[in-house]
């Protein structure tokens, strides 16, 4: 520190204050955020954190001074202990026999014109007619925006009779058992579908968990102060995490094949997804290339996810960068066969 120049000296503190916090995001997935609620607003901003970091090294590095171990230290012990921010390689293979899984938050087709384009709805179609996945899993699906997506199977679950916005699953195979895990004092869910392929039964369940509402084109994400929005971030995010025991403890139930996909409304680096993925393998981690990205935001936000048991196999996984919605799709191939 002797040797930096004052103003090496002030971007030395700022450097070892976001790299501190970054280190301290690492413990994220191992505490609840019914415990600590505050805590888990950091899992939103993890890739920020990242960037920034790997911004402090490569200005040390061009100045050539011994400061950048400092971030990069922080960094190398999260490539080995915290989830992948980007992947330069994946698996890109594929087999007679793969199973295409596609999720994806169409917000509502886009029925109150958020998008200034008339044909989202059509162009959501089009596109899932071109890729056409097997079994296709929607978030903030609305049920009176008519739709061209023909499949022989569905399972469409809205909150209520008088609700028109829900969760839906079609399938190109039989599905002989549906159900919902009826969130309550929400407007998300969770529902599943029991999908038969030849003789096996997969258990397909569509997560939408508690919605953090951030109004991403405002100041201060909509809210009129900080403190509202700490204070409705919190709360949601404790929301999430009795979502996801009231998941785990149904799925605990299930003991067959399984995928588990849909919007988290949270990133890989948070409890939420930690404790949904424990012995699942992560569509992403295992085949995708780049960062994944999966929310329309200026950093790269992944809150979508494949996940499927640990004796699958991952041959493919896509996040696609249509701008049908405020969510991109993502869809993976998967099998069981060796």
């Amino acid at each position: 520190m002797k040797k930096l120049s004052l103003i090496n000296k002030i971007i030395f503190i700022i450097n070892s204050m976001f790299a501190t916090v970054l280190l301290l995001s690492y413990l994220l997935p191992y505490i609840s955020p019914k415990s600590l609620p505050v805590f888990a607003i950091l899992s939103l901003f993890v890739p920020f954190l990242i960037i920034l970091n790997i911004i402090f090294v490569l200005y040390w590095l061009i100045n050539l001074k011994k400061q950048l171990l400092l971030s990069f230290i922080i960094l190398v012990i999260g490539w080995f202990f915290s989830a992948t921010f980007y992947k330069v390689s994946g698996v890109n293979s594929s087999s007679n026999t793969d199973l295409k899984v596609m999720s994806y938050n169409v917000r509502m087709f886009n029925h109150w014109k958020w998008i200034n384009d008339e044909n989202i709805s059509k162009n959501i179609s089009d596109f899932i007619a071109e890729k056409s996945p097997d079994i296709l899993l929607f978030q903030e699906y609305y049920t009176l925006e008519k739709q061209q997506i023909n499949y022989p199977y569905k399972y469409v679950k809205t909150k209520n009779s008088k609700a028109f916005i829900g969760l839906a699953i079609y399938s190109k195979f039989p599905i002989i058992n549906s159900g919902s895990l009826n969130l309550t004092n929400t407007s998300n869910n969770i529902i599943y579908a029991d999908v038969l392929r030849n003789k096996d039964t997969i258990r397909v369940y569509n997560l939408h968990l508690q919605s953090l509402e951030l109004n991403t084109d405002k100041e201060n994400f909509g809210q009129e102060n900080s403190e509202k929005l700490i204070a409705r971030l919190k709360e949601r995010f404790k929301k999430q995490a009795e979502q996801t025991e009231k998941f785990l403890e149904h799925e605990k139930n299930w003991k067959g094949k399984k995928i588990v996909a849909g919007d988290f409304n949270n990133t890989s680096y948070s409890w939420v997804y930690n404790q949904i993925s424990n012995n699942k393998k992560d569509a992403f981690e295992e085949s995708g290339v780049g960062f994944g990205k999966t929310f329309n935001y200026w950093f790269p936000l992944r809150i979508d996810f494949i996940l499927t048991d640990e004796d699958a196999i991952i041959n493919k996984f896509n996040s696609f960068s249509e701008k049908n919605s405020d969510h991109f799709p993502v869809l993976a191939k998967i099998n069981w066969e060796n």
